[in-house]
């Protein structure tokens, strides 16, 4: 098929794990996934760091991306994103650092201040983690210093890392992040695939406070939303039933690996679970081309984004490859 979208397009994957699947089999599928996406024109495979869920495998995130690294070429691999409160900022610049020599000019660092996990579970990664989610700000510009050449008179240095410049990204999914993003001079992802009601506010608070940084000389604004491509409408609204499923084990803390579509999600949620679960994923395009197209531009639009990432769940990971193919065949943008 050939590529027809005019903003570039981008995947964030969690090497979600399937019903009846392995977690080995989960991460085998990312790395096909982020494969076929280089030849078919993807710009960035960024994954997600989570813990204590068994139906995700990317707590790892820094080994994932050296195995996806390792099976592509060219397609920018990155953190969407690392939960900075959880890790030494040091450690992270070297982790990152050491991608970024092994696989130069292709390694991103998202960074967010979310713990990515459940309190209980983010209280075992690091007891302290509220004193380090209110120093983020501070930890981001540590990151640059580590990865920066200037860096090489400090008692304290990255190795590997040191020079490498790897482009940092302020991760959010509320006005808060906006805030950073802007003075910073950081390119700014939104995590509207699973947050969107602050998407406008936080949009317009980082164009209008962006600080050119040596980094980014202008606002870099890309969202993340849900997409599931099909042949029709119908088996589109039937593919999502899968992820329908999945969120209700986010809403309920009944988590379970990513279960079949269903005919109808009458008997599996309720009027409560529904509503929760469609305010969270507004931010999410179903079915067709031409629904899915017309859905996505007005979306762009709406947003005037620079780049688009897409996160799409679906059970069959073949039906999830079309899905993708489908999408970069769209004229978007």
């Amino acid at each position: 098929m050939a590529q027809k979208s005019r903003i570039p397009l981008s995947i964030l994957d969690l090497a979600v794990v399937t019903e009846g699947s392995t977690a080995r089999e989960a991460i085998q599928r990312s790395r096909n996934l982020a494969q076929q996406a280089e030849k078919l024109g993807y710009h960035r495979f960024w994954m997600a760091e989570h813990h204590n869920m068994e139906h995700v495998a990317s707590s790892a995130t820094s080994v994932l991306l050296g195995h996806i690294a390792e099976a592509t070429e060219s397609i920018r691999i990155g953190s969407g994103g690392i939960m900075l409160p959880n890790h030494s900022p040091l450690i992270i610049a070297e982790q990152f650092g050491t991608l970024a020599t092994m696989y130069p000019g292709r390694v991103d660092l998202g960074l967010g201040r979310a713990p990515g996990t459940d309190q209980v579970t983010a209280n075992a990664i690091r007891p302290d983690r509220m004193q380090q989610t209110h120093q983020f700000p501070e930890h981001v510009v540590q990151i640059q210093r580590y990865l920066s050449a200037e860096n090489k008179t400090s008692a304290v240095r990255a190795f590997p890392g040191e020079g490498t410049n790897v482009p940092i990204w302020i991760l959010g999914s509320s006005t808060d992040s906006a805030y950073l993003a802007a003075e910073l001079g950081l390119p700014y992802a939104f995590a509207s695939h699973f947050a969107p009601q602050q998407i406008m506010s936080a949009l317009e608070i980082y164009r209008e406070r962006f600080k050119a940084s040596g980094q980014l000389d202008r606002p870099y604004f890309m969202p993340c939303v849900n997409v599931i491509l099909a042949e029709t409408d119908a088996e589109g609204e039937y593919l999502a039933t899968s992820m329908y499923q999945m969120f209700m084990g986010v809403v309920t803390g009944a988590r379970a690996p990513l279960r079949p579509p269903v005919d109808s999600m009458e008997g599996i949620w309720n009027e409560h679970i529904q509503y929760a679960i469609e305010r969270m994923l507004a931010a999410s395009f179903i079915g067709s081309a031409e629904t899915v197209q017309t859905g996505l531009n007005d979306f762009l639009r709406n947003t005037k984004s620079d780049e688009l990432m897409v996160s799409t769940y679906i059970y069959d990971h073949n039906l999830r490859l079309k899905s993708y193919q489908m999408l970069m065949g769209l004229d978007l943008g």
